[in-house]
């Protein structure tokens, strides 16, 4: 594994997103800060939602908490596994130059999301503070929660790039998955208020049992499901392991076709 390839395709990437506008680099701050005011101000303060069981006096921030505790995670683990799907097509003109391994290409794109997140999540924590927030050692419980969240995103990528090469229409597949996947997930309601089949259902949603470990460690200071995060982790890497087997085997083929 080329580390030093993939830090350069990582700090490309972050250059190359907003490398034509006047504010160059300084738009990776400025849209996850846009992001905050608007789910923390627009979601509390004008539509004055609450929310039970936050296990804390949040006040009016109470939605805010449980929205975007949530929505960052999600929306990092959608654009990473959207942009996995189409690396290779992205990269193909490198590909067949460069010498690199085609199963650790795509984690330039983990690292570039993590960035972001970490950007969103510095902005949230600081939203938590400034309303007084009460911090429990739980939250550092986010740290195995995200890798098991990006594990699941490196490996469902995988295998929807290697797909992608012979099916183009991969890309748009995963494309309406993902949006099916947000509303199935319980981010912007609360999954109780769904009829009890639906909620068994939502149960079997792996991204649902992530959201649920967040949500824990950050607002009810509790330890995670750990055997639901294991298990989910157990599955990624199987999920991996199989898609990067079958992709050495295809490996010449995928060459080709790019």
């Amino acid at each position: 594994m080329n580390w030093n390839l993939i830090l350069n395709f990582t700090r490309q990437d972050l250059i190359d997103r907003h490398s034509a506008s006047m504010l160059g680099a300084a738009w990776t701050f400025i849209l996850p800060l846009i992001n905050i005011l608007i789910f923390t101000l627009v979601f509390s303060s004008i539509m004055g939602m609450r929310l039970g069981g936050l296990g804390q006096d949040l006040g009016p921030w109470g939605y805010s908490v449980y929205l975007v505790s949530g929505l960052l995670a999600w929306n990092c683990f959608a654009a990473t596994l959207t942009r996995i799907t189409q690396v290779f097509h992205e990269k193909a003109h490198l590909i067949g130059k460069v010498r690199m391994s085609l199963w650790s290409l795509p984690l330039y794109v983990v690292l570039s999301e993590t960035v972001h997140y970490l950007i969103a999540t510095g902005f949230f924590m600081i939203f938590l503070l400034a309303i007084g927030f009460n911090f429990t050692w739980s939250l550092l419980w986010w740290i195995p929660i995200f890798l098991c969240q990006q594990l699941l995103a490196y490996a469902l990528g995988i295998t929807c790039a290697i797909l992608s090469v012979f099916m183009r229409d991969i890309k748009e597949v995963v494309g309406v998955v993902v949006q099916f996947w947000f509303w199935l997930t319980p981010i912007v309601y609360v999954a109780n208020i769904l009829p009890g089949f639906i909620q068994h259902l939502v149960a079997l949603n792996p991204f649902y049992h992530l959201v649920l470990a967040y949500r824990a460690a950050l607002i009810t200071g509790q330890m995670p499901n750990l055997f639901a995060i294991s298990m989910l982790t157990l599955f990624s890497l199987g999920l991996l392991t199989v898609s990067i087997w079958f992709g050495r085997r295809l490996e010449r083929d995928i060459r080709d076709f790019l």
